[in-house]
């Protein structure tokens, strides 16, 4: 027992020794920002930043801003080779390089962490800063992520988020649309065995480069709403379509009684119809959009119509809108 208390003794004063649990840092350096757009003023200060945020790690071992000028003599270095040799020059293990351009209100900030020793890229990123002022949070990022070795988008936490993460990301645009149409449905089973009913429809919806979709609120012997999507055949002002619509329909029916025979009496009886009229529609259409580029649309549409209703009602419906 003996023994083994002065070997857990000595290696608790080995562990103490200066030096022995030491980390060996890494050699970086951060060469000055190269700027397009921007003031030398604002592109210093960032630099500046970038490097205080960088010191704060027990990992890098910042190298002098002196021998890194001295080294690059004015010239401009943003290529790997660039920074390879100017990292063996300087006996450092990484190289930072980072650039600063405007583009309108916005900097566009592009940064390349290079290893000096393998000659290849660790990191090759860029962000967008919406505002100078908006920096000093870029600057903290980058300087994270340099210390992580993970991209840009993936640095983030709370406390540190860009101007442009708060903002709602963009989405593909899409035409929003409405109209009315008219027309008449022609029953091809069902509805009553009447030759035509009066239709009309509201339609909203978007439409995209080859698609819209949209809802469609229907008077067609009774009340209908579907869901639709189109297929657009063209992007020209003649636009041919084909699409279909699942919804419901709320078919009217005008008889509320039926004649029933008994066998046991002489003369037949009127009975409840107890059949129901609405279901769900299954709707198959083709037709054509005219002047498509305008802000407006002539809309000519043919839909054949199946209700799953106890009446099975099928039916054609011709309708012309216009649609804005």
């Amino acid at each position: 027992m003996k023994k083994w208390m002065n070997a857990v003794q000595l290696f608790l004063v080995i562990l103490a020794l200066p030096g022995w649990a030491q980390v060996q840092k890494i050699h970086l350096a951060v060469t000055p920002f190269a700027a397009l757009g921007v003031d030398q003023a604002s592109a210093q200060t960032a630099n500046a930043l970038l490097r205080q945020e960088l010191a704060r790690s027990e990992e890098l071992a910042l190298i002098a801003e002196a021998p890194i000028s001295e080294a690059l003599q004015d010239r401009t270095c943003f290529e790997t080779e660039c920074a390879v040799a100017l990292g063996r020059t300087l006996s450092a293990d990484r190289v930072l390089l980072c650039s600063l351009n405007r583009l309108g209100e916005k900097v566009i900030v592009q940064y390349l962490l290079v290893d000096v020793a393998g000659a290849k890229n660790l990191l090759s990123d860029n962000t967008t800063s919406s505002t100078i002022e908006d920096l000093e949070t870029v600057m903290k990022r980058i300087a994270r992520c340099v210390q992580t070795l993970r991209p840009f988008e993936e640095s983030g936490h709370v406390g540190l988020i860009t101007q442009r993460e708060t903002l709602e990301p963009r989405r593909k645009s899409a035409r929003k649309y409405m109209g009315l149409s008219f027309g008449y449905l022609y029953p091809q089973k069902g509805y009553d065995e009447a030759d035509r009913h009066f239709a009309a429809d509201l339609r909203t919806g978007y439409e995209m480069s080859q698609f819209t979709v949209g809802s469609q609120l229907a008077v067609q012997h009774g009340f209908a709403w579907n869901i639709y999507g189109s297929y657009l055949l063209t992007d020209t002002d003649v636009c041919p379509y084909v699409g279909g619509a699942l919804g419901f329909h709320w078919v009217s029916h005008e008889s509320p009684e039926h004649w029933v025979y008994d066998n046991n009496q002489q003369y037949p009886y009127y009975e409840e119809d107890k059949r129901e009229g609405d279901g769900f529609e299954l709707r198959l259409h083709a037709g054509a959009r005219f002047f498509r580029t305008y802000n407006f649309q002539v809309l000519l549409n043919l839909d054949y119509a199946i209700s799953f209703n106890d009446f099975d009602d099928r039916a054609i419906v011709l309708t012309i809108g216009l649609l804005r």
